[in-house]
């Protein structure tokens, strides 16, 4: 039996193949959490700043003139 036959080869390729569709499916589950987590960061910065500015135009709001 020949050690490099066709089907082995064949096989070969398409684990090959396999892999490195794997890998990139990882990368790109990995940069879709890491997008999740700074959009929830930036999401809870504009709060605060909605929130500062509503205290600031209160404060205005009473300010003699």
């Amino acid at each position: 039996m020949a050690k490099n036959s066709k089907l082995t080869q064949a096989a070969v390729k398409i684990g090959a193949a396999m892999g490195k569709a794997d890998r990139a499916a990882h990368k790109v589950a990995k940069a879709g959490v890491v997008a999740k987590k700074e959009l929830a960061a930036i999401s809870k910065q504009v709060a605060a700043l909605k929130k500062q500015l509503q205290k600031t135009t209160k404060r205005l709001q009473r300010a003699p003139r």
